[in-house]
């Protein structure tokens, strides 16, 4: 087996490309502590900057084919990581604008007579996002927030470990966040008992 630490970054891109997992995990090897460490001067959270870099190297993994680094790999994910980063800071200034002013509206006494359609139209949403996960992750997150299985009893259903169960929840967790936005995220783990 060759010794992807003393492979060139354009040479762990190609192969990359082509589907090597060790060149994948080399790559991850290579820059995760530099990138964690950007992100985590901008953010200021290290929850945060670990979801950024697990958000980057999934979609290095899941995108390797359709991936076209322009200048150099390294720049590639650092220009990566500051625009999640970017992003993350904006969804936080909306998310904040929003608690501000659900918090106004409160205060004024104020009701929405459509409330139940509303809810009805984000339990649509939330339904069509779960269903467009993968199969597995799909069925182990049902099984986990709609069913409300432990880890264990799903593991022991579907005939998996309870890390796979652990992981497949988490990343759908991830998934849904980024397709949803946070706060419908908080409403899919705070309704998710009733049936869509």
């Amino acid at each position: 087996m060759a010794d992807y630490s003393k492979l060139c970054d354009s040479e762990l891109q190609h192969l990359l490309i082509m589907g090597d997992t060790y060149a994948f995990t080399e790559i991850y090897n290579r820059y995760k502590g530099v990138l964690h460490q950007h992100a985590l001067n901008m953010l200021k959270d290290r929850d945060e900057a670990k979801d950024v870099l697990q958000e980057l190297f999934t979609n290095l993994w899941v995108n390797r084919e359709s991936i076209h680094v322009q200048s150099n790999l390294s720049g590639y994910l650092y220009t990566g990581v500051r625009n999640r980063v970017l992003t993350m800071i904006a969804h936080r200034q909306v998310e904040s604008k929003y608690i501000s002013s659900l918090g106004d509206f409160i205060n004024k006494g104020e009701f929405i007579t459509d409330h139940r359609v509303r809810e009805r139209q984000l339990a649509e949403l939330i339904e069509k996002e779960i269903d467009a996960l993968p199969g597995k992750m799909r069925e182990v997150f049902r099984l986990s927030r709609i069913s409300n299985l432990s880890h264990k009893e799903i593991a022991e259903e579907l005939s998996i470990s309870e890390q796979t169960v652990r992981t497949q929840v988490r990343n759908a967790l991830r998934l849904l966040r980024v397709k949803l936005g946070l706060l419908t995220l908080f409403s899919v783990l705070l309704n998710i008992r009733h049936p869509f």
